[in-house]
């Protein structure tokens, strides 16, 4: 049995001697691991020519131009911009000479500053003998967690708070004992400023491209002074985003782009029931296309090549495959009848409790709903691809993937070669949304190539991608509540965890509102079809169940929702972001008859965002979502104009998915297959929207995910209140609703 508590720094204040004792080491052993532990920040760092990496993070050209390079993958998120202004901001740099590339694919650039904020976390005072051996353990310890992981909403809230600022202040450091050893002055004589030194007794300066290579002689700091946010000139700037020039000019390259010499094209065919293999290959009703190349059968996926993947498109169509096997027996129905089975067991795995549910539940007036959301896809834009070139025991891979380094280890594997061996070109990714953090196109495209001998680029149809996800989960959850004197004094929830991916430590367990005694309870019950992380993960399914319910439980009290939420809330955060909501919305205004206006609040990934959706509901059930309002309150906030472009590009996934999303199963077939049969929103259903954000000098949070969650409770909320109707299961369109 646990209890969710809030996630605080378990290191607390540290001294050399608290130290020692409470880990009881009390012979040589940690004195030489802390001496011998190498710099983390200086374990990339060297003289590349005409340009000297001062840092892991930093290199320094001549004349002056600054790269960054940041251990993420760019997906569209902008994390990359958002990283560098964290960084140039404690180096002092001129940001009009600051540019960005995704760190290169080695175990030097593990992303070890992942590990320091989920562990470490905001708030503690660890002492600086102690950094080189405690950095150096998490490189060690979360390399093989978390490699260069791209999600989860981590960039700027744990690599760039914990990391980047701290690579830029280092580097000024640096930069600053360099010109006092040129000069033969004090540090704290000099002073810096957009990628200048300056003297000012002497009237010397030096710009950084000068100093470089002096200062690559030094070692980085690892706990270097930190600049106050009040000093602060480039974060909190809306900054052009650096990876934007490329995309629009047509040179950025995206996976799809790739082209290496003598390369051929290869799609595949993967059984329409997971698990079978292949029985038998009639090859021939293939028409034999110009260019077209062989057949490749590896069991369980079959390819075909060619010079171009419209030919081994049409070849693969013509193909006549017979596969055996697999998980026939499995459908949604059987799926939604095994979770109402496990739920009804009554065996749970308690994530919060407080008080005397049952009693409390008994005197109040009680209030009973059950929600069900299906399988959903991520349907990225850019169709699953991975480009592989194979020399004796070495190999090549072009991939955009959210985890480059757990790719290069999951192709080294199928390849049966050494991790140093696989040379990983990272690029751009045309939309991750959690699917790219996966490797099966990575090892498929690997094993196509150990079959060939010339580089192939292997191509996912859409149709072989979406029957091939790794969906969000379908699950179900149940609650109950009880009012008494307008309050909450009660609540239960009991769901199915389908396991999504991500860690424990930053799911959603807990009631986010003030109730005095508290049961949630799950019943964990694997997927039959895999399932992974998908935007925004478990807050989407949550937060549907949680703020639905809310909705249902002001009606019950009689309460309005705003003020309903209000009063079980003291978490001055979250006060603040609700009743911005109602000022900007001005909630409580008439609306027109079949329009109706609906709200939510989530907190996710360390934001909280709430939400508002003006809705009008036509007869015959055309729902035409007019605005959406959201309030934001991210902590300090990197880059505005990128912040807004998240939180407005995550309602427009998180309304598609409530209009429309849905995986179904038939005989272990997915049913769904391409946009026709999983729409996509278009611009004649998208609503207008407003973005506000809370000022904070909070820690920032994650952006790219927490505008999803509100969105869909609030929606539905909107459509109760302009029709009367009660939604608890997704998508809309299950109740005869559709969007106009």
């Amino acid at each position: 049995m646990t209890k969710q508590t809030k996630k605080r720094s378990t290191l607390g204040k540290w001294t050399r001697r608290s130290f020692l004792a409470t880990t009881g080491v009390v012979g040589g052993g940690l004195a030489l691991g802390i001496t011998l532990s190498p710099n983390r920040l200086k374990m990339a760092a060297a003289d590349t020519g005409n340009e000297v990496t001062l840092n892991t993070w930093v290199k320094i050209a001549p004349d002056n131009k600054i790269t960054v390079y940041f251990p993420h993958s760019e997906m569209g998120q902008g994390a990359g911009t958002g990283l560098a202004q964290m960084l140039a901001e404690e180096m002092e740099a001129d940001w009009e000479t600051v540019s960005i590339a995704q760190a290169p694919v080695t175990d030097d650039y593990i992303n070890s500053d992942l590990g320091r904020g989920y562990i470490v976390g905001e708030g503690a005072n660890i002492p600086a003998f102690m950094y080189p051996m405690l950095d150096f353990a998490f490189l060690q310890i979360v390399g093989g967690l978390v490699g260069q992981m791209t999600g989860g909403s981590t960039a700027i809230r744990l690599t760039g708070h914990h990391g980047m600022r701290r690579a830029g202040a280092a580097a000024r450091e640096m930069l600053m004992q360099a010109a006092a050893a040129e000069w033969d002055v004090p540090v704290d004589s000099l002073t810096v400023r957009d990628s200048v030194i300056t003297h000012g007794p002497s009237s010397r300066s030096a710009a950084f491209g000068e100093l470089a290579t002096r200062a690559a002689e030094f070692t980085p700091n690892l706990k270097p002074a930190l600049k106050a946010s009040a000093d602060y000139r480039i974060v909190g700037q809306s900054k052009p985003r650096l990876d934007l020039p490329a995309k629009v000019n047509g040179t950025a390259e995206f996976g799809i782009d790739v082209t290496v010499p003598g390369m051929v094209y290869a799609t595949i065919a993967l059984p329409s029931v997971r698990g079978a293999t292949v029985a038998s290959i009639d090859e021939s009703g293939v028409t034999r296309h110009t260019g077209l190349g062989r057949v490749v059968d590896l069991g369980d996926v079959v390819a075909v090549t060619a010079d171009s993947y419209w030919t081994a498109s049409r070849a693969l169509e013509e193909l006549q495959i017979t596969w055996q096997g697999g998980q026939t027996d499995v459908s949604s129905d059987s799926l939604r009848a095994q979770h109402n089975a496990d739920l009804d067991r009554g065996k749970f795995e308690i994530m919060d409790e407080e008080g005397d549910v049952p009693a409390a539940l008994a005197a109040g007036t009680a209030v009973q709903a059950a929600f069900d959301v299906p399988y959903l896809a991520h349907a990225t834009m850019e169709p699953m691809n991975c480009t592989v070139a194979l020399n004796g025991d070495q190999a090549e891979l072009w991939v955009g993937n959210q985890n480059m380094l757990f790719a290069r280890n999951a192709a080294a594997e199928t390849l049966g070669l050494d991790p140093a061996n696989v040379t990983m070109h990272p690029v751009y990714l045309g939309g991750g949304f959690g699917r790219r953090g996966e490797t099966d196109f990575v090892t498929v495209a690997a094993r196509v190539a150990q079959q060939l001998d010339t580089p192939v680029k292997v191509i996912w149809s859409r149709e072989t991608d979406m029957a091939n996800d790794t969906y969000r989960p379908a699950i179900l959850s149940r609650m109950e509540g009880a009012i008494e004197n307008g309050r909450i004094t009660a609540l239960r929830q009991q769901y199915v965890d389908a396991q999504s991916g991500m860690p424990d430590s930053e799911r959603p367990f807990a009631f986010q509102y003030d109730v005095p005694n508290r049961d949630i309870g799950r019943v964990i019950c694997p997927s039959p079809i895999p399932v992974g992380t998908w935007r925004a993960v478990d807050f989407t399914q949550m937060g549907f169940f949680t703020e639905t319910f809310m909705d249902e439980l002001a009606e019950a009290a009689g309460a309005d929702p705003l003020a309903f939420r209000l009063d079980h809330t003291s978490d001055p955060r979250i006060r603040g972001v609700l009743g911005r909501l109602g000022e900007v919305t001005e909630w409580g205004v008439d609306l027109p008859d079949q329009h109706g206006m609906g709200i939510a609040m989530v907190k996710s990934f360390e934001t909280i965002v709430a939400q508002a959706v003006l809705v009008s509901v036509a007869e015959g059930g055309g729902v035409r979502t007019h605005k959406v309002w959201s309030v934001v309150d991210c902590g300090r906030l990197i880059n505005p104009s990128t912040g807004e472009a998240q939180i407005t590009g995550s309602v427009i996934y998180g309304l598609t998915s409530a209009l429309w999303g849905e995986i179904t199963l038939e005989g272990g077939v997915i049913q769904q297959l391409n946009f026709p049969d999983y729409p996509m929103m278009q611009l004649a259903n998208a609503p207008e929207q407003e973005v506000h954000f809370v000022e904070s000098d909070e820690a920032p949070g994650g952006l790219g995910e927490p505008g999803v969650p509100p969105v869909t409770p609030a929606l539905v909320n909107a459509i109760y209140a302009a029709t009367g109707a009660r939604i608890r299961t997704l998508p809309i369109s299950k109740h005869g609703f559709h969007a106009a």
